[in-house]
């Protein structure tokens, strides 16, 4: 057997459009609730309360504000940018990451588990994930918000694959 060096690369296939509407939900989610708290604790701040309290309570809304914008109209776009898989004859590739990736490559030999897991919110934008379990300490690699349909063609696919490289083993 040789060995086969692969370098790090962009892996061919984005995640699902669809994963840009979930990850705007979810900062919608996030951007009430941070707004909610940061208006809240504003309007009920004591005005006998120290400077430096008020100070914070008057810019926290609008702290909060910028936030929003960040994850509802920015961070979606660029996840989406950032996240890329393949499956070779060989390897699961993933890429994730904007501020810092990470490049994972996991051979089809070292998988043990391939799941298929579709949250509520995943359902609402027909997404799911598929979880590759391996042998190594990293424990699952997910291939996160792909069309339902290609993870039900992915995950039994993978599975196929690593079963037929154990049966060649043995």
């Amino acid at each position: 057997m040789s060995a086969r060096t692969v370098s790090p690369r962009t892996p061919a296939l984005q995640v699902s459009r669809n994963a840009i509407g979930l990850w705007t939900l979810q900062g919608v989610i996030s951007s009430a609730f941070l707004l909610v708290v940061t208006i809240t604790a504003a309007v009920l701040a004591p005005a006998a309360a120290p400077a430096p309290l008020l100070l914070l309570a008057a810019v926290a809304p609008y702290a909060a504000g910028v936030y929003a914008v960040v994850v509802v109209a920015i961070r979606p776009r660029l996840r989406y940018r950032v996240h890329h898989w393949e499956v070779t004859d060989e390897s699961v590739f993933t890429l994730t990451g904007w501020l810092a990736q990470t490049w994972t490559i996991i051979p089809i030999a070292r998988i043990q588990t391939v799941d298929i897991n579709r949250g509520a919110m995943q359902r609402l934008f027909g997404l799911a994930s598929v979880a590759v379990l391996t042998a190594s300490s990293k424990g699952t690699v997910e291939i996160v918000h792909l069309d339902a349909g290609v993870a039900g063609a992915v995950a039994p696919d993978l599975a196929r694959r690593a079963a037929a490289v154990r049966d060649e083993a043995t």
